[in-house]
């Protein structure tokens, strides 16, 4: 099973919709609530997160662990999400040997060349893709009419 490590920061409303997105899809994965504080922590936790920690040694440590980290492309530039997210942080998530999978949002102060500027919940729709793309077929479970998702 795949550990998927979700960061986010602030009042966790990204997290919490890549979370409740992942569940909703159907893929089989442990996902770990990485929050730059408690609130973020808390509120994909709520989403359905498995596991979850809050502050720059969860966001190191879980990393280092992880599979996959997800979140807004912000969680890889130290100072962003108001100054939340540490050199430190950035460094660790950078470093990783973890596949990332970012959401572009311009709230961080990035612009990636090549993005179109979508709406939120289809950007979500490309994440989810591109998570599946990582997943294996044991990864996947069976929807309602007994086929793959």
């Amino acid at each position: 099973m795949k550990r998927i490590v979700i960061i986010d920061g602030q009042g966790g409303g990204m997290g919490r919709a890549i979370i409740e997105r992942i569940r909703r899809d159907g893929l089989t994965a442990e996902l770990v609530a990485a929050g730059t504080n408690a609130m973020a922590t808390s509120a994909m936790m709520k989403a359905g997160a498995d596991a979850g920690a809050s502050g720059e040694s969860a966001v190191i440590w879980n990393c280092a662990r992880a599979d996959l980290i997800v979140g807004p492309i912000g969680i890889i530039a130290a100072g962003s999400m108001m100054g939340e997210l540490s050199g430190a942080m950035a460094e660790a998530i950078g470093s990783s040997t973890a596949q990332k999978i970012l959401l572009p949002v311009s709230r961080c102060h990035i612009d990636v060349v090549g993005v179109s500027d979508s709406p939120l919940p289809a950007r979500l729709d490309d994440m989810i893709r591109m998570i599946r793309s990582y997943m294996t077929p044991q990864d996947r479970v069976l929807n309602e009419s007994g086929g793959l998702l």
